[in-house]
């Protein structure tokens, strides 16, 4: 069973900056696709950031630029930077595995608000 525990999240003001981290049990960490979506109150969740076995990102338009993703794959962790916070940043932040065939999972969320 592949357990995923985000950590990092909080209260910021808009401008500041936070890094989140997902620890992810299992094994074969480093050969799948890890991603950061993100759902705010009333909308659907979106994709904000996402990393490749291969190291190749790929980042939603609205924080291209303020964010970014990495990965350890020895510590079997996900991170994401995130700079230049805004108000409209404000969400639930959730960690995803990619196991193509295998199936998805997925963590339990963690809050980000930015808001002065």
């Amino acid at each position: 069973q592949v357990q995923l525990v985000e950590s990092g999240g909080g209260l910021v003001q808009p401008g500041g900056s936070l890094r989140l981290s997902c620890a992810a049990s299992g094994s074969i960490f480093s050969a799948y696709t890890m991603g950061w979506y993100r759902q705010a109150p009333g909308k659907q969740r979106e994709l904000v950031a996402s990393i490749t076995a291969g190291g190749n990102r790929n980042f939603a338009d609205s924080v291209k630029g303020r964010f970014t993703i990495s990965r350890d794959n020895p510590k079997n962790t996900v991170y994401l930077q995130m700079n230049s916070l805004k108000p409209e940043d404000t969400a639930v932040y959730y960690c995803h595995q990619d196991r193509g065939r295998f199936g998805d999972y997925w963590g339990q969320g963690t809050q980000v608000t930015v808001s002065s």
